[in-house]
C-alpha cells in the first residue's frame, strides 16, 4: 500500500508520534495526553551512517505497523544528522523510498483479517521545506516501483509465465508516448537464431518470449543504456532437476527481468533524460521429453556454440543471446542483472550483490552508486585467466566451469564471451533475491537492484 504524505503545522489527534532519542533501546510509550509515541533509540548519533539511517527509516515503519498505526507523525528535524551532509531533497527521497519499502507486504493470496492488514496509510511530516517535499515525492515513486518489482517477483510460478512478463512490460508502457514495447515470439527468435533462449525454453509447454522495452527520454540519436534482465519465470533445473528444497522459491528466478522492467518504468515516471532499453529473455526451465539435455550443443545468436554441461545453469545461456542482441543499439553501457549463482551468496552472504566488470572505473562507480541507493554491490574478480575455465570440449564455451570453485566468477566469464563491443557490467543479484532478517522488510523479494539501476540511468 502506497502511503499518503501530508505536511501539517501540528500533528493530528490520534496520530502516533515517531521520535528519535539518545536512548539505548527503542520504546513505545503512552504520554500524558493519552497518545502513543514510538521512541527510536540512537545512543550514539555521531556514529550514524547512511546505511544505518536507511535501517532507521524502515524500523520506524516496522514499529508503527506492529502497533497497527494507520497514521504517524514526526518532525523531520528529529531525523537530521548534520554530519552526514545529506541535502534536504535527498533526505526526503531516502526517507520516502524506505518508508514505502518497509510498508510493503505481499498479501494477495492471504485472507484479510477483520482488523485489516497492518499498513501505515498516512505520514504527517512537520517542518518540511519545499526541497524536502520534492524529495518525498521522488522517493515515493522510487519506493512504489521497487515494490511493484517485489510484487511481480513474489507471484507464484503458476501465475507468472513468459507471457505474463511481456504483459507487465506492456502495462508499464501503456499510454506513454516515449515508451515502446516489442515482443519477439518463437518464430521471430528462430529467424534471429537465438539458439540459447530457444534451447532452454524447449522443455516447457509455455513458449519463451523476448521482451524489448524502450524508453526514449534522451536525444534522438543518443546511444542508450541497455539493461538486460534474466527472466526465468520458474526454474526446476530442467533435466538436472533441483532437489526439493532448492526448487521452492524458484518463481523468484525472474527477479532480474522484473527489476529492469520496473527500473525502466521508474526512469520514465521521473523523466530521466536518457535513452534506456530493457531486454528480458523470458523462459520456463522445465523437464520434459522435449527438454534440452546435458551434452547438447546450442548455437547462440552470436554464432558461438554453447556446450551444455548442466541444464540448471540456464540463466547464462539465455543471457548470451540477449547480450549479443544488445549490440544492435550501439549502447553507451550494458548492465545485466540476474539471480545467477548460489556461489555469489557463498562469497558475499546476503547483504550485497556481486558485480563483475573488466572496467575498473565502472566498478568503482557502481560501488559508489550502490552505497547511495541502498542497493549495495561488491566486486569479484573477472581476470582473463578465468576464460580458460569455461572453454568447451565440443562447443566454443561450456556453461559450467571446470571445477566446483568460483562458480559466480566462471558464470560471469561465460557472459563476458557474449558481452563484446561495448562497456559492460554483470550484477549477480542472487544474494539479494530475498529480504533478510534485520533489514525491516517483509519476507519475499527484496526488489534489488531497481534503485541502483535508476542511479546508473541518471548518472552514467
Amino acid at each position: 500500500m502506497a502511503m499518503k504524505y501530508t505536511f501539517p503545522k501540528t500533528a493530528s489527534a490520534g496520530a502516533i508520534r515517531i521520535r528519535v532519542t539518545t536512548a539505548k533501546e527503542d520504546e513505545v510509550v503512552r504520554v500524558a495526553s493519552g497518545d502513543v509515541e514510538i521512541s527510536l533509540g540512537v545512543s550514539e548519533p555521531e556514529k550514524m551512517t547512511r546505511r544505518k539511517l536507511i535501517l532507521l527509516f524502515r524500523k520506524a515503519i516496522a514499529l508503527a505497523k506492529s502497533k497497527r498505526a494507520k497514521r504517524i507523525s514526526f518532525d523531520m528535524s528529529d531525523f537530521l544528522f548534520s554530519h552526514l551532509n545529506i541535502r534536504e531533497n535527498e533526505f526526503g527521497e531516502l526517507l520516502a523510498t524506505n518508508f514505502e519499502m518497509a510498508n510493503f507486504q505481499f498479501t494477495e493470496f492471504l485472507t484479510e483479517p477483520k482488523e485489516g492488514f497492518p499498513f501505515v496509510e498516512i505520514v504527517e511530516i512537520l517542518g518540511a521545506s519545499k526541497s524536502f517535499r520534492e524529495g518525498i515525492e521522488r522517493g515515493r515513486m522510487i519506493g512504489e516501483e521497487t515494490n511493484a518489482c517485489r510484487r511481480l517477483a513474489n507471484l507464484p510460478g503458476g501465475d507468472v509465465t513468459p507471457k505474463t512478463l511481456a504483459d507487465e512490460a506492456r502495462r508499464v508502457a501503456k499510454g506513454k508516448k516515449n515508451m515502446l514495447v516489442k515482443i519477439l515470439d518463437v518464430s521471430a527468435m528462430e529467424k534471429l537464431k537465438m539458439g540459447g533462449i530457444l534451447g532452454v525454453g524447449k522443455g516447457s509447454d509455455v513458449p519463451p518470449q523476448f521482451i524489448i522495452l524502450e524508453y526514449r527520454g534522451g536525444k534522438k540519436n543518443e546511444a542508450p543504456i541497455v539493461f538486460v534482465g534474466k527472466g526465468v519465470t520458474f526454474d526446476t533445473g530442467g533435466i538436472n532437476l533441483k532437489p526439493a528444497d532448492a526448487i521452492l522459491g524458484m518463481n523468484l528466478d525472474m527477479s532480474g527481468g522484473a527489476a529492469v522492467i520496473h527500473a525502466t518504468a521508474l526512469a520514465a515516471r521521473l523523466g530521466v533524460a536518457k535513452n534506456i532499453v530493457a531486454l528480458v529473455p523470458a523462459v520456463e526451465n522445465m523437464p520434459s521429453g522435449s527438454s534440452y539435455r546435458p551434452g547438447d550443443v546450442l548455437r547462440s545468436m552470436s554464432g558461438k556454440t554453447i556446450e551444455v554441461l548442466n541444464t540448471d545453469a540456464e540463466g547464462r545461456i539465455i543471457l548470451a543471446d540477449a547480450l549479443h542482441y544488445a549490440t544492435r543499439y550501439k549502447p553507451s553501457l550494458v548492465v545485466d542483472v540476474a539471480t545467477l549463482t548460489g556461489a555469489a551468496m557463498v562469497a558475499l552472504g546476503e547483504r550485497a550483490s556481486a558485480v563483475f566488470t573488466r572496467d575498473a572505473e565502472l566498478e568503482m562507480k557502481l560501488r559508489e552508486l550502490g552505497e547511495l541507493s541502498g542497493d549495495y554491490v561488491w566486486p569479484l574478480p573477472l581476470w582473463e585467466e578465468y576464460d580458460e575455465e569455461i572453454k568447451g570440449t565440443f562447443g566454443d564455451v561450456a556453461n559450467l566451469g571446470r571445477t566446483k570453485w568460483g562458480g559466480a566468477i566462471t558464470a560471469a566469464a561465460f557472459l563476458a564471451q557474449f558481452a563484446t563491443g561495448y562497456r559492460w557490467a554483470h550484477i549477480d543479484i542472487a544474494p539479494r533475491m530475498t529480504a533478510v532478517e534485520g533489514e525491516f522488510l517483509a519476507k519475499g523479494a527484496a526488489g534489488a537492484p531497481v534503485r541502483l539501476l535508476l542511479k546508473i540511468a541518471e548518472e552514467m
